[in-house]
């Protein structure tokens, strides 16, 4: 097979490329396809491995911060303080093996989540088409197209109609290309003009096709693209961004206080200058939050995974933290809201009887009733409708594995499962009745027909939109039978008329046969999409959320009336807006604020209706699953796109793709767009307002002369083992259950708001001056300065273990989250606790940070004082939140 890739394949007649192929037009057998696949490899672009786990290690060393303390490092080992030294070394490698381990497991998450968005390619495998991977497709495969595809691999055209494919991805050009399977080329031609070839990465754009698959992976026109593009730096997410400048700003903060600190220490006070060098050193490193890039992609990587287990797959990373701003949903009707598939639910005959169908979707799971009865079997006039929706079909349904599978049109495919609950099957119907000729279904006719042998004469069989078969029936005596399909339609139904009736002796079945006529009326199905189980209690959740959510839909008025009525989004057909009224109403702006209804809109008001709500101040999420979709996604502040029957173009403009395509979903996914956005506010809380609190406290020992109360060791041991540890644990916390019940923030909020600015300052200043207080009177009390400073390090210990549960909710108590809600946290907090005191009890420990254990006594008033950080912090709360049931936020 690696032969055959440099082929000319555009200048190679059809049936020369079975020929070198060794397949044909019925494709290739599974275990054919099986050994090829084996020869050439997966059929996916080239891709650059990732980087070694030493590579991931080195890469952690690549920080101002860590250049700082590999300086400290060898300033102390010039001066032979080995100890602190080797501590020093210690942290930098313990540092190195977690940032380390997170990027890795990043990168894993990251490959995972690549599995799920797979191309699926139809494809004719031992005679039948069926659908799989496009990894799995090999040279030889036939495959089919149809609009909204992106095509899986370089592929021969055999078959087209009104193919019409987007190249610009290999060859800039923006119009579309009109494909012809019949065209054969001079070699010499170039790619642009190769009308019988589509290539891998293209999209369809209008028509339908079949080729045969020539080459794949590395091997395709866009491959040799993917190697000259493999070494392109893929750029950092704004969030990122914004955080990295965050750090930069607090970083250059707490630097310039360092070294005020240091001058003050040495000029005003006499402090050793190497001691004080260290010792700024260590301050700047501890009081930065150079944890908070880590904890960062931690909260974000959590929150991927969690939306993705709900299914929810992330494709940009921002869109993680902004899918909590969510102001508007402007949903698709079909496959959204609703199912997806159409359900015959009412059957009349001419004569005004009426039945009804029960069951849901494309499985035949259900009866036909009529008053409330199951009605008896051979009835004459319904299988007279059934055997008709049968053999005037071109869909399959087939029982397989112990499980239902479809293809085809959704029209087609309820017609069938509708019939299967009279007990008629396709198969079986067509042996029994073999077509002889057939019209097929094109819009601008409204119906189809096909023509069957039935008792020895051809009988024709038709089916289409009630007002065109009205033409072809024979007009009956008394009351007019066509009255059902108008009240059907009033009700939302989509209506069908079927038809029967003798084809003239005169029919020729190998030319197109006229339009039939003197046709007797068989029925009418009404059909409908029925909700998803869950939709209605989602849009409430948005109500509550302060989400508005409009509906958008191509269907009728009617049609989507009847939805919005059952999802409590309208009640009467003046809250209906049409795609014509829209074009007729001067001003959107006041339109758009009294109706989220809106049907028969075209893809170009879609994107009017998603431009007027964002220019009111919405900050909206749109979803699409159509190519003419793609202009909305694009437009929208949040493109959502539909992963089962979404097409590859609105994938590839959204920003979040829905696995399911339930509108549900969606709302889970703003729950935890909001969760992960709490949690990076959590962690950045912790980390300032402790870092903050370590320079309060210096600050006021070395301005009141006193020895320094911390040792470089232990700042560095107090930020970067025990707090270092909580930090990423406090970015798995789960959501509160008020997340759905608070109003969503505006995008242009700063995360680092007043809020936090006070909460900071306020939990900063109780633990840096009760720590500076219990020093002072340690040492007036008498006690040597290395007790003092083993002291105030448990202390300090103790207060960001406190801290952890003022940082676990913005509004909510500390007493009213228990800590079992968050194993991940509680297990963080008590590994960073046990070190610690198992440093003081063991040898190393005790050595290393020049620490002991303490006594019962000094274990209990210090844990006495480091409840003091709760009482400002809930006061601040009660102060802030009270009288607000739901605990909304108060931002200002």
């Amino acid at each position: 097979m690696q032969s055959f890739r440099s082929q000319p394949w555009h200048a190679r007649a059809s049936e020369t490329v079975f020929d070198i192929l060794q397949s044909s037009s019925h494709g290739l057998t599974q275990s054919e396809a099986q050994w090829r696949l084996q020869q050439v490899g997966a059929n996916h672009l080239p891709r650059q491995s990732g980087p070694s786990h030493w590579q991931l290690l080195l890469r952690q060393f690549r920080s101002p911060l860590i250049y700082i303390l590999g300086i400290a490092a060898l300033v102390s080992v010039a001066i032979g303080d080995l100890k602190d030294a080797g501590f020093i070394v210690a942290v930098l490698i313990l540092n190195a093996a977690i940032g380390g381990y997170q990027e890795w497991r990043a990168e894993q998450s990251s490959r995972a989540l690549q599995q799920l968005l797979k191309i699926r390619a139809a494809v004719m495998r031992d005679g039948e088409v069926c659908e799989i991977d496009a990894d799995d497709v090999v040279p030889g495969d036939v495959v089919w197209l149809e609009s909204g595809n992106r095509i899986p691999a370089d592929i021969r055209l055999i078959h087209t109609h009104n193919l019409e494919v987007d190249e610009s991805l290999l060859t800039g050009e923006s119009l579309t290309v009109l494909k012809h399977s019949r065209w054969i080329g001079e070699e010499s031609t170039p790619l642009a003009d190769h009308l019988n070839m589509v290539y891998a990465g293209s999209m369809v754009v209008r028509g339908r096709g079949r080729g045969i698959v020539v080459a794949t992976g590395a091997a395709t026109a866009v491959g040799q693209l993917a190697l000259d593009m493999m070494t392109t730096t893929v750029g950092k997410p704004p969030l990122l961004k914004r955080m990295e400048q965050f750090s930069q700003v607090v970083a250059l903060s707490v630097v310039i206080a360092a070294v005020g600190i240091a001058w003050l220490g040495i000029l005003k006070h006499g402090y050793n200058l190497i001691e004080m060098f260290l010792f700024s050193i260590a301050l700047a490193v501890s009081a930065i939050p150079e944890g908070l890039p880590v904890a960062l992609t931690v909260a974000l990587s959590v929150t991927t995974r969690r939306m993705a287990r709900r299914g929810v797959i992330v494709r940009r990373l921002p869109a993680v933290e902004g899918l909590g701003s969510c102001t508007l949903i402007a949903s698709d009707k079909t496959g959204t809201l609703t199912c997806n598939e159409l359900t015959v639910r009412q059957i009349y005959l001419p004569n005004g009887e009426g039945f009804e169908v029960t069951g849901e979707g494309f499985t035949p799971v259900g009866q036909v009733l009529f008053q409330g009865q199951i009605i008896t079997p051979d009835h004459v006039a319904l299988d007279r409708i059934a055997r008709a929706g049968v053999l005037c079909n071109e869909a399959d349904l087939h029982h397989s594995d112990g499980q239902w599978t479809w293809r085809g049109d959704p029209t087609d495919i309820a017609l069938l499962t509708m019939a299967h609950k009279l007990g008629w099957s396709r198969e079986p119907t067509l042996n029994l009745y073999p077509q002889v000729n057939e019209i097929p279904f094109e819009p601008e006719h409204q119906f189809a027909a096909t023509y069957h042998v039935i008792e020895n004469e051809v009988h024709v069989l038709v089916k289409g939109a009630p007002e065109r078969l009205r033409t072809m029936c024979e007009v009956s005596s008394g009351p007019s039978p066509w009255d059902c399909s108008h009240q059907m339609a009033k009700q939302g139904y989509r209506v069908l008329a079927l038809a029967e009736g003798v084809a003239p002796s005169s029919l020729d079945s190998t030319q197109v046969p006229p339009e039939p006529s003197k046709l007797k009326l068989l029925g009418f199905v009404g059909m409908i999409d029925p909700l998803r189980p869950g939709v209605k209690d989602a849009i409430a959740s948005c109500h509550a959320a302060g989400i508005a959510v409009w509906m958008i839909t191509g269907d009728h008025p009617a049609t989507a009336l009847a939805i919005a009525q059952d999802l409590n989004l309208a009640t009467t057909a003046s809250q209906v807006v049409t795609g014509q009224a829209l074009a007729n109403h001067s001003d959107m702006q006041q339109l758009i604020q009294t109706t989220c209804v809106f049907a028969r809109i075209a893809p170009h008001q879609k994107l009017q209706l998603v431009n007027a709500a964002r220019a009111s101040g919405h900050f909206v999420a749109v979803t699409g699953d159509g190519i003419n979709d793609a202009p909305a996604l694009r437009a929208a502040n949040i493109g959502i796109a539909m992963g089962k029957a979404g097409t590859d173009v609105a994938r590839e403009a959204a920003e979040l793709v829905i696995s399911n395509d339930n509108f549900t979903t969606i709302v889970t996914g703003i729950e935890e767009g909001r969760i992960a956005y709490d949690n990076i506010r959590k962690v950045i809380y912790l980390l300032v307002s402790t870092g903050a609190a370590e320079i309060i406290l210096l600050s006021l020992a070395v301005a009141t002369g006193l020895p320094l109360p911390l040792l470089p060791v232990q700042l560095l041991w107090l930020n970067l083992v025990t707090n270092g540890i909580q930090d990423v644990a406090l970015a798995f916390e789960p959501g509160e259950n008020a997340t759905l019940h608070r109003r969503p923030r505006s995008p242009r909020e700063p995360i680092f708001n007043r809020l936090m600015i006070e909460r900071t300052l306020l939990g900063a200043m109780v633990m840096g001056v009760v720590g500076f207080v219990t020093y002072n009177w340690m040492l007036a009390a008498g006690q040597p300065v290395p007790v003092a400073r083993n002291t105030l390090l448990l202390l300090m210990v103790l207060f960001e273990i406190v801290h952890i549960g003022n940082c676990r909710s913005e509004s909510k108590s500390v007493f009213q989250l228990s800590p079992l809600r968050s194993p991940i946290l509680l297990m963080g907090t008590t590994i960073a606790f046990l070190v610690h005191v198992l440093a003081m009890y063991m040898p190393l420990g005790q050595s290393l940070l020049a620490i002991e254990s303490v006594s019962l006594e000094t274990w209990g008033i210090l844990i006495l004082l480091s409840l003091s950080v709760l009482v400002p912090i809930e006061l601040h709360k009660l102060s802030r939140f009270q009288g607000s049931k739901d605990r909304k936020r108060a931002f200002h």
